[in-house]
């Protein structure tokens, strides 16, 4: 709560915090901007999906995040998407889609370089986001009109995700996601393969797609209960079996939230933020030697209260 109350300030307070921008006309079609204080020049973007099991998504839960990553000149657009029951998992690929197109389409407004966007997903928005990826680069393969092309991604990074859910429907239900639920939630065990990213992307009439993909870069830790690291592991190797860009980088004895959540928390340090952050300004070395003076990321949260958020967790 130390930690949430001091983001929420910012969430609503900060005029460098754009909210609930309509890209669509779903009521979820909404998404929050984090926008650098320096506007000098355009600035990359990262798109970002957050999770919540397919239920319970929201943009904000993005918002530590953006605001780490604007002080870094990075913009991030936070895409919000209909969630079960309000929508099944064809209209959450559908809604995040529509969110990117907006992103590479518009951002030039909000002072985004649309030639430096990178999509990125964390656990059900990892998902999301990998499934519409792949979709998009699968109509692109087959030469269908599409309003965005996968090659505005420069990378795709996925945080604690799960890509193939013939593997995951029984581990969930042990969990509590419930077999009748997930299996609501995916619209059916038919629709399995159509929503795996792992699964598809072995399909050889798929091999032309896969040459289409941005570098992927995955991060897990080994100690995720709720999506076991042998996702990120399955795909990698599915990715690269297909002659695709990727990479797993896993984080020893780390949860499911550590990455996303306690870390960022704890301040100071973060391997994954500066791996990310080192990506996206690969190349400009006016940015890289701002990130390399850049004062540590300030702790919002007692080092004694993660300790007791991690074993109260559910995650």
């Amino acid at each position: 709560m130390p930690g949430f109350l001091q983001v929420a300030y910012c969430y609503f307070f900060s005029s460098q915090v754009r909210r609930s921008i309509v890209y669509g006309d779903q009521p979820r079609n909404r998404l929050d901007l984090y926008l650098p204080i320096n506007t000098n020049g355009p600035k990359p973007v990262v798109v970002f999906v957050t999770g919540g099991a397919w239920i319970i998504g929201y943009k904000a839960w993005g918002s530590l995040l953006g605001l780490q990553l604007a002080e870094r000149d990075i913009i991030v657009a936070c895409v919000d998407y209909r969630n079960f029951p309000q929508g099944t998992i064809s209209d959450m690929v559908k809604d995040v889609s529509q969110g990117v197109s907006f992103v590479c389409n518009l951002i030039d407004r909000f002072g985004g370089d649309p030639n430096r966007i990178y999509l990125m997903g964390q656990s059900a928005g990892a998902h999301i986001s990998a499934c519409v990826l792949l979709e998009q680069a699968i109509k692109e393969s087959r030469g269908e009109s599409t309003t965005w092309s996968v090659s505005q991604i420069k990378a795709y990074f996925g945080l604690s995700g799960g890509y193939n859910l013939f593997n995951l429907v029984d581990h969930f239900h042990n969990r509590g996601l419930y077999r009748s639920i997930f299996l609501s939630i995916m619209e059916g065990e038919g629709s399995f393969e159509q929503f795996s990213p792992e699964v598809r992307i072995k399909d050889p009439r798929n091999r032309e797609a896969a040459s289409l993909l941005p570098p992927i870069k995955l991060f897990h830790g080994t100690s995720d209960y709720s999506i076991p690291s042998d996702a990120s592991i399955n795909i990698v190797e599915a990715l690269k079996g297909v002659g695709a860009e990727a990479e797993v980088i896993l984080y020893e004895g780390k949860s499911h939230t550590d990455l996303f959540l306690q870390d960022p928390l704890r301040g100071g340090k973060d391997d994954l933020f500066d791996h990310v952050v080192s990506v996206i300004h690969a190349g400009d070395e006016e940015a890289l030697a701002k990130d390399a003076s850049a004062p540590p990321r300030k702790r919002l949260v007692p080092e004694i209260l993660l300790r007791l958020a991690r074993h109260i967790s559910p995650f």
